[in-house]
């Protein structure tokens, strides 16, 4: 009885704890919201009025109808920009985890050190290089190249995760494909894909994350045509006049694509990865 009593106690600190941290990563979130429904006026005021009149203000100018730039071909740009760059991502990472795993090389260990130590050189320090390579090859302020960049960033940690994942993936249902005269490429999409599913959506939502994050090259490498969302938002902050309400409400819109992502792709997440080899 004290064993199980033990238990349910156990079960309900670890049940607060998890409350208490959701809250407090939710809460940022709430008082973003609200923020962005406030008028400037509102927005800036120390301490904060909970009980201060909503507008839609914050959002009108954000969207451009109160005269600003429309924020769609930003919106565009980061959508082509991390969605291409994740499929392109998993394209390549599929293969090379399924190497290092399934039919592992020699010294596999030592290629995922490699992928991962490729993450450990400061984004900063290639930043002059790649854009000199971008100015002589004509590139700049094209979204294709963010789309090269935003891959070759992603793909060492989707190798690295998706190794992990495949290597859960039971041999004999593979050994049975190759029976039936399977070869690689059906083996990978008709039987790999479908068992690893969800470790195949954790690592897009992952990549897609980052990449729709991403700032520093987007915001040196790209102009007026290729300007991405996160650069577009940059634009609210100025050195005169108050922009907390409209920056709230450009963060939220900015930030309703990955929270779609991740509530899409929550039921993925939490299913085993060999479910589909049992049936």
């Amino acid at each position: 009885m004290s064993t199980t009593i033990l238990r349910i106690r156990r079960g309900t600190g670890l049940g607060l704890v998890a409350w208490l941290a959701g809250i407090v990563f939710f809460l940022p979130l709430a008082w973003m919201a609200l923020t962005s429904f406030h008028s400037e006026t509102d927005a800036g005021t120390n301490p904060p009025s909970f009980t201060a009149s909503l507008t839609l203000d914050g959002y009108r100018e954000f969207f451009g109808t109160g005269g600003g730039a429309s924020p769609w071909p930003a919106l565009i740009n980061s959508t082509v920009a991390s969605v291409v760059s994740t499929v392109c991502v998993l394209l390549l990472a599929l293969p090379a985890a399924y190497a290092l795993s399934i039919r592992p090389v020699k010294k596999w260990t030592d290629v995922l050190f490699f992928f991962l130590s490729t993450k450990m050189l400061p984004v900063v320090a290639g930043l002059l290089p790649i854009y000199l390579f971008a100015k002589n090859a004509g590139m700049l302020d094209n979204i294709w190249l963010l789309v090269i960049l935003y891959t070759s960033m992603n793909l060492p940690i989707a190798v690295w995760m998706m190794q992990s994942f495949l290597a859960e993936v039971p041999i004999a249902v593979i050994e049975a494909a190759r029976v039936d005269g399977a070869r690689l490429p059906t083996i990978l999409a008709r039987v790999v894909a479908p068992i690893a599913l969800p470790g195949i959506a954790a690592t897009a939502l992952i990549c897609f994350i980052f990449s729709w994050n991403e700032l520093l090259f987007a915001r040196v490498l790209t102009g007026v045509v290729a300007e991405t969302a996160p650069v577009f938002l940059t634009g609210f902050i100025t050195s005169q006049g108050l922009f907390l309400a409209k920056v709230c409400a450009a963060s939220l819109v900015i930030s309703l694509p990955v929270l779609a992502a991740g509530f899409a792709a929550q039921d993925k997440l939490v299913q085993g990865l060999s479910l589909g080899a049992v049936k």
